[in-house]
């Protein structure tokens, strides 16, 4: 289990801080507060990662395994580039041997060994850049994208599921036979149709709610473990084709 260090010595500096009131909001004052005594943030600082979302990954890593062996990952959603930095260190990416694919519609500052591409991955050409950009077929697919909230918790869970399907429909279109697929949902229900998908290509769905998620958040993880693999195209042409051949027969006989 990935642990938050201990009181606030390791940073050089203390939990607990006040931020004065001065103009602020009380609830932009609160958010500042609750950023500079949580022990995730001190602890990416003091550990070189870009985002406390660092240790939401490792956590889930540590437990479940899934970066063990991973040649090529791709990234999505991946500012400001925690989980690239990880990637980057477990594939052994350079800038030589890129391994590391990484996509978001913000700015990234580049990261040693991972190529950044700054586009919405719900464009049609996103999925075939990411392919070229990773050099070969990714073990693993990792998601953290999340839509833009509204405040309206229902609206805001239907637009970050929908990147979670279109998310698992690329990671199922690309992933070696083995592969696992890791995606950030909201709670609130996984719907059927996402989970009966996964659950029909991968050998073990599960939901995850890391310790280093805070409490009041909703995001959860959704995991896909073990790809099956594709079925060659002749084979599900032949399959669909025996369908039909089969309906047509019980439509002939009535």
């Amino acid at each position: 289990m990935t642990k938050p260090p201990i009181g606030g010595n390791r940073t050089g500096r203390k939990l607990g801080q006040k931020v004065k009131k001065g103009k602020l909001k009380a609830s932009s004052r609160r958010w500042i507060e609750r950023h500079i005594n949580d022990p995730y943030v001190q602890r990416a600082k003091l550990e070189g990662y870009r985002a406390r979302a660092a240790f939401k990954l490792l956590e889930i890593d540590e437990k479940h395994q899934i970066l063990k062996g991973a040649r090529r990952i791709i990234d999505l959603g991946a500012a400001p580039g925690s989980w690239s930095q990880i990637a980057a260190n477990v594939t052994g990416s350079t800038d030589d041997d890129i391994r590391v694919a990484a996509i978001d519609f913000l700015e990234m500052t580049q990261l040693p060994g991972v190529k950044i591409l700054q586009l919405d991955f719900l464009d049609p050409e996103a999925p075939r850049l990411l392919i070229e950009a990773v050099g070969g077929t990714p073990d693993v697919v990792i998601s953290d994208m999340a839509a833009p909230t509204t405040g309206h918790q229902k609206t805001d869970h239907l637009r970050t599921m929908h990147l979670c399907e279109v998310a698992a429909h690329f990671a199922i279109e690309v992933l070696a036979e083995g592969g696992h697929f890791l995606a950030k949902t909201f709670q609130g229900g996984t719907e059927k149709d996402l989970l009966n998908l996964l659950k029909q290509n991968f050998r073990q769905v599960v939901h995850i709610k890391p310790s280093s998620s805070r409490a009041e958040s909703v995001e959860m993880f959704l995991l896909a473990k073990s790809f099956k693999g594709r079925k060659p195209a002749i084979l599900v042409d032949a399959a669909e084709q025996s369908a039909v051949s089969e309906t047509e027969g019980r439509v002939g006989s009535e």
